[in-house]
């Protein structure tokens, strides 16, 4: 590692005993994922500022290419042994977990999700540790380090198209079919540009009026939801409050309508007596049922980006939708793809190039594509990926911050005293091979299925 050694000239011999060194993994779980969790540009920073080596293993589908790393003293080698610190953006394969190595990536163990127990097994018989991105957070709970203003973007842009292609089944010319799949753009800049040339002639012709007026309903209000009403954004607009809908007797063809769906929408209290409050609905999601049905009848489109776990009521129920003789839902984007989740239809997840199927409430069967009775779903579980380079950059620009900080984080000491910053602290799941205080939970879980 030639430029390894070059550094010597900035800092102490004494510095790189202690192999101030992150391995990247190759992103290999599917063929559409070319995602990095760190840029070229970071990984000269680390080097030049703070003396970390970034080595990757080669990898020719990355979203930036090798010589782009050189250039940026990185280093490539299969072997990431010698790296301390070994970070990706997807699962790392269990056999690839070695002894006492720190392992940061999106785990997808926190929900106890069985399928990677035995990975989470394998870090604590390791003696490993174990950083989840989607546990850093700050002092209010607020996530720092994400892919989901991107998976809204995408969602966003693949429903534009799917409902442009729903549409053309059914004998509808309309404007959206213009609009390509997010990963036929060469970036957000590409696809932003294109999509404003769709809304100019969109803005001119109008939307059909078979189904017009055409409302997008987005469940929930963060960074996935905001991510894909900024698409939408781009397209003449309305925006209605959710309990306006069934006011709405004028409108325009020549313009979208969209209605941002909060927690009060979503669900009421199964007692009569008691009054919706937003924290007893996190805390004791029992005592709820979701009252968004009253609402489906209105909507053309829905975008589901909302957290979901069994706790909570399901928002669009096979049920539902088998009771109702006539429906102005088109298409469901399950963002969030929790498989028989808050949108119960989900029974799989799709790839990027077959992403939807339509469920058949009168057959209670599934066809993939866009054509057919029923409601199209698009449920593709790793959105981001179809931008990977503008996602990699907004994803980087939030984890950078911190390396410096776990690379030099003293893990001789405990887990109380360990001096990770204390956003990546609480993100720890696996100190050394223990689960951490607040991630006890998972020893039933583990218990229960390994």
């Amino acid at each position: 590692m030639g430029s390894f050694l070059s550094i010597l000239k900035y800092f102490s011999v004494a510095e790189f005993i202690m192999k101030k060194m992150i391995g990247i993994r190759r992103e290999d779980k599917n063929i559409w994922e070319r995602r990095v969790p760190l840029i070229p540009e970071h990984t000269n920073k680390l080097f030049l500022e703070h003396g970390i080596q970034t080595v990757l293993q080669p990898f020719e589908r990355r979203a930036f290419g090798e010589q782009e790393y050189i250039d940026c003293n990185a280093e490539f080698n299969e072997d990431l042994s010698e790296c301390p610190i070994v970070i990706a953006v997807k699962e790392i394969p269990i056999p690839m977990i070695l002894k006492g190595k720190t392992y940061m990536f999106f785990s997808h163990t926190i929900k106890g999700q069985s399928y990677n127990m035995p990975l989470l097994q394998k870090i604590i018989e390791s003696k490993s540790t174990l950083i989840d991105y989607e546990c850093i957070k700050n002092e209010e709970g607020k996530r720092l380090v994400f892919f989901g203003h991107f998976a809204g973007v995408v969602g966003m842009i693949d429903t534009l198209h799917g409902l442009g292609k729903r549409l053309k089944s059914k004998g509808l010319s309309n404007p959206l079919e213009d609009i390509k799949p997010a990963y036929a753009y060469k970036d957000i800049y590409d696809a932003k540009a294109q999509l404003k040339i769709v809304a100019d002639r969109f803005k001119d012709e109008g939307m059909p009026d078979i189904g017009s007026p055409y409302v997008f309903g987005y469940l929930g209000y963060g960074n996935v939801s905001k991510g894909a009403q900024e698409i939408l954004d781009i397209f003449p607009l309305e925006e209605i409050n959710p309990d306006e809908l069934s006011g709405l007797k004028t409108y325009s063809s020549n313009k979208f309508y969209k209605a941002v769906f909060k927690e009060k929408h979503l669900v009421k209290t199964i007692d009569p007596n008691d009054k919706f409050e937003l924290l007893d609905y996190f805390n004791n999601p029992e005592k709820y049922e979701s009252k968004f049905e009253n609402y489906i009848p209105y909507l053309s489109v829905i975008l589901n980006c909302i957290y979901w776990n069994e706790k909570y009521p399901r928002f669009v129920t096979k049920e539902y939708l088998k009771s109702q003789e006539s429906r102005k839902l088109e298409i469901i984007c399950d963002i969030t793809c929790d498989i028989n989740g808050a949108i119960e239809i989900t029974y799989k997840s799709t790839p990027s190039d077959n992403p939807a199927y339509v469920y058949n409430p009168n057959t209670d069967a599934y066809v993939d594509g866009y054509s057919g009775d029923g409601v199209v779903n698009i449920a593709v579980d790793n959105l981001p990926t179809e931008l990977p380079k503008s996602a990699s950059i907004e994803f980087s620009n939030s984890l950078f911050p911190l390396m410096p900080g776990i690379v030099n984080a003293d893990l001789s000491l405990p887990f109380s005293d360990v001096n990770y910053p204390p956003e990546v602290k609480r993100a720890v799941v696996v100190y050394k091979g223990d689960l951490t205080p607040n991630f006890e939970y998972l020893k039933e879980v583990l218990y229960n299925l390994i």
